[in-house]
Protein backbone atom coordinates (compact mmCIF):
# COMPACT_ATOMS: atom_id res chain seq x y z
CA UNK A 1 0.00 0.00 0.00
CA UNK A 2 1.26 3.49 -0.89
CA UNK A 3 1.39 5.65 2.22
CA UNK A 4 0.05 9.22 1.93
CA UNK A 5 2.64 11.96 2.34
CA UNK A 6 2.32 15.26 4.19
CA UNK A 7 4.75 18.13 4.54
CA UNK A 8 6.28 18.87 7.92
CA UNK A 9 9.29 20.89 9.04
CA UNK A 10 11.23 17.92 10.57
CA UNK A 11 13.85 20.05 12.27
CA UNK A 12 15.78 18.52 13.84
CA UNK A 13 15.48 15.17 12.05
CA UNK A 14 13.47 12.91 14.42
CA UNK A 15 14.57 9.51 15.71
CA UNK A 16 12.79 6.15 15.55
CA UNK A 17 10.12 5.85 18.22
CA UNK A 18 9.71 9.59 18.59
CA UNK A 19 6.21 11.11 18.54
CA UNK A 20 5.55 13.91 16.03
CA UNK A 21 2.49 16.14 16.02
CA UNK A 22 1.21 17.08 12.57
CA UNK A 23 -0.99 20.16 12.89
CA UNK A 24 -1.77 23.31 10.96
CA UNK A 25 -3.03 23.06 7.37
CA UNK A 26 -1.44 19.66 6.80
CA UNK A 27 -2.85 18.24 10.02
CA UNK A 28 -6.32 19.50 9.19
CA UNK A 29 -6.08 17.99 5.70
CA UNK A 30 -4.95 14.64 7.10
CA UNK A 31 -7.86 14.52 9.55
CA UNK A 32 -10.71 16.15 7.62
CA UNK A 33 -9.94 15.31 3.98
CA UNK A 34 -7.82 12.16 4.00
CA UNK A 35 -9.70 10.78 7.03
CA UNK A 36 -6.59 9.21 8.53
CA UNK A 37 -7.23 6.64 11.26
CA UNK A 38 -5.27 5.39 14.23
CA UNK A 39 -2.90 2.61 13.17
CA UNK A 40 -2.66 3.71 9.53
CA UNK A 41 0.72 4.27 7.92
CA UNK A 42 1.79 7.77 6.93
CA UNK A 43 4.79 9.62 5.51
CA UNK A 44 6.16 13.06 6.38
CA UNK A 45 8.68 15.07 4.35
CA UNK A 46 10.32 18.46 4.74
CA UNK A 47 10.71 18.86 0.96
CA UNK A 48 14.50 18.89 1.34
CA UNK A 49 15.16 15.15 1.25
CA UNK A 50 14.13 14.00 4.72
CA UNK A 51 11.38 11.38 4.80
CA UNK A 52 9.75 9.89 7.90
CA UNK A 53 7.55 6.79 7.83
CA UNK A 54 5.36 5.97 10.78
CA UNK A 55 1.92 5.18 12.11
CA UNK A 56 -0.89 7.38 13.35
CA UNK A 57 -1.03 7.03 17.15
CA UNK A 58 -3.60 9.68 18.08
CA UNK A 59 -6.10 11.92 16.29
CA UNK A 60 -7.36 15.29 17.48
CA UNK A 61 -9.71 17.88 16.03
CA UNK A 62 -7.26 19.21 13.42
CA UNK A 63 -4.09 17.34 14.22
CA UNK A 64 -2.67 13.88 14.66
CA UNK A 65 0.28 12.30 16.46
CA UNK A 66 2.61 10.01 14.53
CA UNK A 67 5.03 7.44 15.95
CA UNK A 68 8.20 7.37 13.84
CA UNK A 69 9.11 3.92 12.49
CA UNK A 70 11.73 4.79 9.87
CA UNK A 71 13.81 7.85 8.94
CA UNK A 72 15.35 8.37 5.50
CA UNK A 73 17.51 11.18 4.14
CA UNK A 74 17.42 11.01 0.35
CA UNK A 75 19.80 12.61 -2.15
CA UNK A 76 18.57 14.25 -5.36
CA UNK A 77 19.00 12.15 -8.51
CA UNK A 78 21.98 12.82 -10.75
CA UNK A 79 21.86 14.28 -13.24
CA UNK A 80 18.97 16.50 -12.23
CA UNK A 81 16.48 17.88 -14.74
CA UNK A 82 15.57 21.57 -14.76
CA UNK A 83 12.50 22.82 -16.60
CA UNK A 84 12.93 26.21 -18.25
CA UNK A 85 9.30 26.99 -18.96
CA UNK A 86 8.22 29.98 -21.04
CA UNK A 87 5.36 31.96 -19.56
CA UNK A 88 2.12 31.05 -21.30
CA UNK A 89 -1.45 32.27 -21.31
CA UNK A 90 -4.15 30.59 -19.27
CA UNK A 91 -2.84 27.88 -17.00
CA UNK A 92 -0.72 26.02 -19.55
CA UNK A 93 2.57 26.98 -17.92
CA UNK A 94 1.20 25.99 -14.52
CA UNK A 95 0.13 22.62 -15.94
CA UNK A 96 3.70 22.09 -17.13
CA UNK A 97 5.11 22.89 -13.69
CA UNK A 98 2.66 20.56 -11.97
CA UNK A 99 3.18 17.58 -14.26
CA UNK A 100 6.91 18.23 -14.57
CA UNK A 101 7.21 17.97 -10.81
CA UNK A 102 5.35 14.68 -10.84
CA UNK A 103 7.78 13.43 -13.49
CA UNK A 104 10.84 14.30 -11.40
CA UNK A 105 12.24 17.75 -12.23
CA UNK A 106 14.49 19.35 -9.63
CA UNK A 107 14.24 23.00 -10.66
CA UNK A 108 11.90 25.37 -12.49
CA UNK A 109 13.03 28.55 -14.23
CA UNK A 110 10.24 30.81 -15.55
CA UNK A 111 11.25 32.26 -18.92
CA UNK A 112 9.94 35.55 -20.26
CA UNK A 113 10.28 34.64 -23.94
CA UNK A 114 9.75 37.20 -26.69
CA UNK A 115 6.53 35.54 -27.80
CA UNK A 116 5.14 34.94 -24.32
CA UNK A 117 1.63 36.37 -24.15
CA UNK A 118 1.69 36.35 -20.36
CA UNK A 119 4.00 38.95 -18.80
CA UNK A 120 5.32 39.06 -15.24
CA UNK A 121 6.09 42.64 -14.31
CA UNK A 122 6.27 44.51 -11.02
CA UNK A 123 4.27 42.79 -8.24
CA UNK A 124 3.37 39.98 -10.65
CA UNK A 125 6.93 38.62 -10.44
CA UNK A 126 6.84 37.69 -6.76
CA UNK A 127 3.21 36.56 -7.05
CA UNK A 128 4.00 34.35 -10.04
CA UNK A 129 7.04 32.73 -8.44
CA UNK A 130 5.11 32.06 -5.24
CA UNK A 131 2.21 30.58 -7.20
CA UNK A 132 4.47 28.23 -9.14
CA UNK A 133 6.25 27.19 -5.94
CA UNK A 134 2.94 26.25 -4.32
CA UNK A 135 2.03 24.22 -7.41
CA UNK A 136 5.40 22.44 -7.32
CA UNK A 137 5.10 21.72 -3.59
CA UNK A 138 1.61 20.25 -3.93
CA UNK A 139 2.57 18.17 -6.96
CA UNK A 140 5.63 16.90 -5.12
CA UNK A 141 3.40 15.78 -2.25
CA UNK A 142 1.01 14.07 -4.66
CA UNK A 143 3.95 12.24 -6.25
CA UNK A 144 5.33 11.25 -2.81
CA UNK A 145 8.61 13.03 -3.48
CA UNK A 146 10.81 14.00 -0.54
CA UNK A 147 12.55 16.82 -2.44
CA UNK A 148 10.48 19.71 -3.79
CA UNK A 149 11.64 21.46 -6.97
CA UNK A 150 12.78 25.04 -6.44
CA UNK A 151 11.12 27.75 -8.53
CA UNK A 152 13.65 30.47 -9.36
CA UNK A 153 13.18 34.08 -10.42
CA UNK A 154 12.07 34.62 -14.04
CA UNK A 155 14.71 35.31 -16.67
CA UNK A 156 14.83 37.00 -20.05
CA UNK A 157 16.40 35.26 -23.03
CA UNK A 158 19.71 37.08 -22.56
CA UNK A 159 19.74 36.26 -18.85
CA UNK A 160 19.00 32.62 -19.65
CA UNK A 161 21.83 32.50 -22.18
CA UNK A 162 24.20 33.89 -19.56
CA UNK A 163 23.36 31.06 -17.18
CA UNK A 164 23.65 28.11 -19.57
CA UNK A 165 27.17 27.28 -18.39
CA UNK A 166 25.62 26.32 -15.03
CA UNK A 167 24.19 23.21 -16.68
CA UNK A 168 25.89 20.07 -17.95
CA UNK A 169 23.55 20.05 -20.96
CA UNK A 170 20.88 22.43 -22.25
CA UNK A 171 18.25 21.10 -24.66
CA UNK A 172 16.06 23.57 -26.51
CA UNK A 173 12.89 21.98 -27.88
CA UNK A 174 12.62 22.99 -31.52
CA UNK A 175 10.44 21.09 -34.03
CA UNK A 176 12.78 22.19 -36.85
CA UNK A 177 15.94 20.88 -35.17
CA UNK A 178 18.15 18.40 -36.99
CA UNK A 179 18.70 16.01 -34.08
CA UNK A 180 16.14 14.00 -32.11
CA UNK A 181 16.25 14.13 -28.33
CA UNK A 182 16.92 10.38 -28.31
CA UNK A 183 20.19 10.91 -30.21
CA UNK A 184 21.88 13.28 -27.76
CA UNK A 185 24.50 11.93 -25.37
CA UNK A 186 23.47 12.61 -21.77
CA UNK A 187 25.77 13.63 -18.92
CA UNK A 188 26.14 11.49 -15.79
CA UNK A 189 26.34 14.40 -13.34
CA UNK A 190 25.20 18.00 -13.04
CA UNK A 191 21.89 19.18 -14.43
CA UNK A 192 20.11 18.90 -17.75
CA UNK A 193 17.99 21.92 -18.67
CA UNK A 194 14.96 21.48 -20.92
CA UNK A 195 13.93 24.78 -22.54
CA UNK A 196 10.29 25.00 -23.62
CA UNK A 197 8.95 27.90 -25.66
CA UNK A 198 5.57 29.68 -25.46
CA UNK A 199 2.48 29.07 -27.56
CA UNK A 200 3.85 30.93 -30.58
CA UNK A 201 7.15 29.08 -30.48
CA UNK A 202 10.68 30.32 -29.90
CA UNK A 203 11.74 33.24 -32.06
CA UNK A 204 14.61 32.57 -34.49
CA UNK A 205 16.70 35.29 -32.84
CA UNK A 206 16.25 33.59 -29.48
CA UNK A 207 17.20 30.21 -30.92
CA UNK A 208 20.38 31.81 -32.25
CA UNK A 209 21.20 33.41 -28.89
CA UNK A 210 20.72 30.16 -27.00
CA UNK A 211 22.60 28.10 -29.59
CA UNK A 212 25.54 30.52 -29.52
CA UNK A 213 25.60 30.17 -25.72
CA UNK A 214 25.97 26.37 -26.00
CA UNK A 215 22.40 25.04 -26.04
CA UNK A 216 21.52 22.07 -28.25
CA UNK A 217 18.38 22.25 -30.37
CA UNK A 218 16.43 18.98 -30.40
CA UNK A 219 13.09 17.81 -31.70
CA UNK A 220 10.61 15.31 -30.38
CA UNK A 221 8.23 13.40 -32.67
CA UNK A 222 6.52 14.55 -35.84
CA UNK A 223 3.61 16.16 -33.96
CA UNK A 224 3.78 19.75 -32.77
CA UNK A 225 3.08 19.73 -29.03
CA UNK A 226 1.63 22.46 -26.85
CA UNK A 227 3.84 24.33 -24.41
CA UNK A 228 2.04 22.48 -21.61
CA UNK A 229 3.02 19.05 -22.97
CA UNK A 230 6.26 19.44 -24.93
CA UNK A 231 8.47 19.69 -21.86
CA UNK A 232 6.72 16.74 -20.25
CA UNK A 233 7.35 14.55 -23.28
CA UNK A 234 11.03 15.52 -23.22
CA UNK A 235 11.34 14.87 -19.49
CA UNK A 236 9.75 11.45 -19.89
CA UNK A 237 12.26 10.56 -22.61
CA UNK A 238 15.14 11.70 -20.41
CA UNK A 239 13.91 9.79 -17.36
CA UNK A 240 13.71 6.61 -19.45
CA UNK A 241 17.12 7.13 -21.03
CA UNK A 242 18.67 7.79 -17.60
CA UNK A 243 17.35 4.43 -16.39
CA UNK A 244 14.97 5.83 -13.80
CA UNK A 245 11.85 4.49 -15.51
Amino acid sequence: MVLPLFHHQLEPIPSIGQAITLDGTEGKHAVSVRRMRVGEGIQLSNGLGARVLGQVAEIGANQLVITVAEVLVEEPPAPGIALVQALAKGDRDEMAVQAGTELGISKVIPWQADRSVSRWEGPKVAKGVARWQVIANEASKQALRSINPVVEEPVSTKQLAGRLNNFALVLVLDPTAEHRISEIKLPETGQIAVVVGPEGGIDESELAILSDAGAVRVRLGESILRTSTAGLAAIAVLEARLGRW
